[in-house]
């Protein structure tokens, strides 16, 4: 053996031998981690679940999920007549109540959570699913628009939280779980508002969790990307509504690109039994917020040409139109059927349409 070659070999000996300790580092590290992660399972068996914007959409879907798994589940919304339906297509699976409250307001959280406690005792799982969304360019948006967005996703989750809370550090463990978006992560195009609020809450959730760990409460905030909930019939939208609503409810019914409302409801669920962080959904949505984490330069640059392709100011202006309202042949062709399926399924029914 040449010179050469003996001192590749001491080299190679001694690499080996500073890896082992780093090896054996990552392996306690790992085990550690899995281990924790088993002892802080919380089963959803039994537990009291609040759910606000339960009546359809994925909260329902959440709903369907959580009675499943043994768990007792409050619905929480402000549209009374989505309410009873929900209730009756859920209550042969198990115990289910339902409260007519607009999280906005706190009063109404107090108010619904005591009668929540009355009927199904100490809440133990929170989620904050109530939403809003209008759709429309930059143009078409008020100041109403954003305030709306905030009552609703920083305000409302604000409320409940604070109601929640003194069950959970009663009993010394808990589970809150805030839905967010990927839009929470990443501000898109002509989804202004609904963005900003879901930053929001995105910080409100992250904050509070640190601070909650000690009490043994664990907060999830999850990061769906497109699912196919039928909730854009119910969606507002303004300026070229029409076009903005074929967009958007195409976008919603592509196969892998998003995801259906059940296996969207599962991977949250499980995410927070495990006490998980967050919980980004679906693939591209995965690409999209690392892409955007970690080229944002390169993020702005395809935000901004999708951004060129969509419609531009006009039409109805600042003045707003649900979906159900802002159909066409292509909204309503095969295109679009699983979204169709899945309002059908998600209690997203139509209202009577009145054409603009």
């Amino acid at each position: 053996m040449n010179l050469a070659s003996r001192s590749f070999s001491t080299f190679s000996r001694r690499r080996r031998s500073r890896d082992i300790p780093a090896m054996i580092v990552l392996g306690a590290a790992g085990l550690t981690y899995l281990g924790l992660r088993w002892f802080r399972r919380y089963s959803v068996s039994g537990r009291t679940v609040v759910i606000t914007g339960g009546s359809r959409g994925l909260g329902l879907a959440m709903a369907r999920e959580f009675l499943k798994r043994g768990a007792r589940v409050a619905l929480v919304g402000r549209d009374a007549d989505a309410l009873e339906r929900a209730s009756q297509q859920l209550r042969p699976m198990g115990e289910v109540t339902t409260q007519s409250c607009d999280v906005r307001d706190q009063a109404q959280v107090e108010s619904a959570f005591a009668h929540i406690r009355e009927q199904l005792g100490p809440v133990e799982i929170l989620v904050n699913n109530a939403g809003t969304l209008t759709v429309g360019p930059m143009d078409a948006m008020t100041s109403g628009d954003f305030q709306e967005a905030l009552d609703v996703f920083f305000w409302g989750p604000f409320h409940t939280t604070l109601a929640a809370l003194p069950d959970m550090r009663r009993n010394r463990s808990g589970r809150i779980v805030n839905i967010s978006s990927i839009g929470g992560k990443i501000s898109v195009p002509h989804l202004l508002p609904y963005s900003v609020g879901k930053f929001a809450l995105a910080g409100f959730s992250e904050g509070i969790r640190p601070e909650l760990m000690r009490d043994n409460i664990y907060v999830t905030t999850a990061y769906p990307g497109l699912m196919r909930t039928g909730s854009p019939r119910n969606a507002e939208f303004k300026s070229k509504h029409r076009a903005e609503y074929t967009w958007f409810l195409l976008s919603d019914s592509i196969p892998g690109f998003s995801i259906s409302a059940d296996r969207a409801a599962r991977q949250i669920i499980r995410a927070c039994e495990y006490g998980q962080a967050e919980k980004v959904i679906t693939f591209p949505a995965k690409f999209a917020v690392k892409l955007h984490q970690m080229f944002p330069e390169i993020s702005s640059l395809f935000l901004a040409a999708a951004s060129r392709g969509l419609p531009q100011f006009g039409g109805i202006g600042r003045l707003k139109a649900k979906g159900m309202e802002s159909e066409s042949a292509l909204t309503q062709s095969w295109l679009t059927a699983l979204d169709q399926r899945a309002a059908e399924k998600n209690n997203q029914i139509p209202r009577v349409a009145v054409n603009l």
